[in-house]
């Protein structure tokens, strides 16, 4: 299989990836009148009007003091302005799935050198012939000022909604001068000074890109030995052994390749699982930008019946995995996997399903949000998270020295490291009812139980860790579902209800209470009164005297729940 540059080598190139995205230019530079449409369209047909919360961050009071500002100067900015003023105008709305990508319409000037991010390092990735020995070296400040301080600046430009995101759009367009003039970082046509580590500067004059494309640059790619296995593929997804004990995957989008449908290709992986003797399956999502995140469904519903056996399923994600490759991210967490990597580029709830749009007369294309995707309310794995990156539960940055290797420093790490791993505890995230069915089942010594063909409830997904403790729930009489045969699984556990799963419980368990021990008082009636199984799991002590039964309740409460309960035991 053809393997493409690996994300360094894409990401030395001097590259406007975050921008270039649109092949049209206006056919002659436009009058303020067609600026003033163009700005028209933008703010009031897409932001305002189309966006399910433009508003969300930034009030519209802002929106409309910058709209006048750039209003102001519509007759005497260059045409590089502003479009640039365009940008700034969508990143107010802090969404990384909305924007505008003004592309080769605007005449963009740019530095020759490009830089690298490893950890929390930024490094030289490319430069002019006479400064390669400098590739690789740690940049410290760009024109006088902390990186970190640039990239915050940079926010302002381009719209994000966490500073991973924010750091990718930086890292593809940190060389653009006009950048850098726009927002008054250098003065207008001066050069750029890259400072590194130790005091050495480099002082970089803007050229134009046609002139760029035909310089000679020093790259850190050429550096680089080998590529790792695990290096990214030209393939949607593909799967091999790594070793005896771990099979890797690599899914690259969220799209159904022609020539393997993933069903496919799922079942590619469940015969390689059966035949072999795995004790971990690694899912690759760092390069993964997103699509449809049902498509990978009939893999995940292989590698569940996989973790049933045993194995244990660990989720890779990087800067690169965003959209609906996290939500897919999530969905491992969701199955009781673990994620392995470096932070994510998606935010755990953020605003989705974009659609495109074009700007009447300057052509420029970008694409806005049509709907906010809460996860927090639709996955247990994701409760009591906002927007905000994804974060591995193990977290390991890959080295710039591993990178020059060939190595992957994730997967080299995780092969070195073959025992169980644990998913990050979040204590305080406010607690499921799904999530307390199973620590109901784990303080019930996780009894045997048969899952059919038919789900326990029409709304659970399949792919649950608590799945067994759900059909266990529903067979014993402890979780009963509504009139629809629904659950809702990821809703947050009220204290009533609390009381109603701990006494059924007991219940199922044939505890009694001891008549020497048994607590004396009526139930709270926050609790809902004088309910049978309320009372038991009252009566036998199971629920705290002294709590505020009026609110929900977190997963550390719930574990102490259950923790009371299989003291009984």
């Amino acid at each position: 299989m053809k393997m493409a540059n690996s994300l360094l080598r894409r990401a030395a190139g001097l590259c406007l990836a975050a921008l270039l995205v649109v092949p049209a230019l206006a056919a002659e530079p436009l009058s303020a009148k067609q600026r003033q449409e163009d700005l028209d369209f933008l703010y009031e047909k897409v932001l305002a009007g189309f966006h399910p919360d433009a508003f969300a961050n930034t009030p519209e009071s802002e929106f409309l003091a910058l709209k006048a500002e750039i209003e102001g100067r519509l007759e005497t900015v260059s045409g590089t302005e502003f479009l640039l003023d365009l940008m700034r105008l969508a990143a107010l709305v802090g969404d990384s799935h909305t924007s505008v990508s003004v592309g080769s319409a605007a005449n963009f000037r740019a530095y020759p050198f490009s830089l690298v991010r490893r950890g929390e390092s930024w490094y030289l990735s490319a430069a002019a012939p006479e400064d390669e020995d400098l590739l690789c070296q740690e940049v410290t400040l760009l024109a006088g000022k902390p990186v970190e301080e640039v990239i915050e600046a940079y926010g302002t430009l381009f719209a994000s909604d966490n500073p991973v995101h924010l750091r990718r759009q930086f890292r593809q367009a940190c060389n653009v001068a006009d950048i850098y003039e726009y927002l008054g970082l250098v003065e207008a046509g001066k050069p750029l000074t890259v400072t590194l580590k130790g005091g050495k500067a480099l002082s970089l004059a803007p050229v134009g890109m046609e002139e760029m494309n035909k310089l000679e640059i020093a790259r850190i790619a050429g550096l680089i030995k080998d590529q790792p296995e695990t290096a990214a593929a030209d393939a949607y997804y593909f799967a091999k052994p790594l070793t005896e004990d771990a099979y890797y995957i690599q899914y690259n989008t969220c799209q159904e390749a022609e020539d393997l449908p993933m069903e496919d290709f799922a079942a590619l992986v469940a015969k390689d699982l059966k035949a072999g003797d795995y004790s971990r399956v690694l899912l690759d999502l760092r390069n993964n930008g997103g699509g449809s995140d049902g498509v990978i469904w009939p893999l995940l519903e292989r590698l569940r019946l996989a973790m049933d056996g045993g194995c244990e399923l660990v989720g890779l994600i990087g800067e690169g995995t965003f959209s609906s490759a996290l939500i897919n991210a999530v969905e491992i967490q969701e199955m009781g996997g673990v994620l392995a990597g470096e932070p994510a580029g998606g935010s755990v709830c953020h605003f989705g399903a974009v659609k495109t749009f074009q700007l009447p007369n300057s052509k420029v294309r970008g694409q806005v949000s049509s709907k906010y995707i809460d996860l927090n309310t639709l996955l247990d794995a994701a409760a009591g998270r906002g927007v905000e990156a994804l974060e591995p539960d193990v977290l390991v940055y890959q080295t710039l020295e591993d990178t020059l290797n060939g190595k992957d420093t994730t997967v080299d790490w995780l092969l070195a490291h073959p025992e169980k791993l644990t998913q990050k505890a979040f204590p305080n995230a406010p607690l499921t009812r799904g999530r307390f069915i199973g620590q109901l089942y784990e303080a019930a010594g996780s009894p045997d139980v048969e899952i059919g063909e038919e789900l326990p409830f029409k709304d659970s997904f399949g792919i649950e860790w608590y799945l067994p403790a759900m059909a266990w729930a529903k067979e014993q009489g402890i979780a009963k579902g509504g009139a629809e045969g629904t659950f809702s699984a990821s809703r947050p556990l009220t204290w009533k209800e609390a009381a109603v799963f701990l006494g059924r419980t007991a219940e199922a368990l044939d505890l009694k209470p001891d008549p020497a021990a048994k607590r004396m008082g009526p139930v709270p009636a926050a609790l809902g009164g004088s309910q049978d199984a309320v009372t038991l799991a009252w009566d036998l002590g199971l629920l705290p005297a002294d709590a505020d039964f009026t609110g929900g309740l977190t997963r550390a409460q719930g574990e102490t729940l259950a923790a009371a309960l299989e003291a009984l035991l």
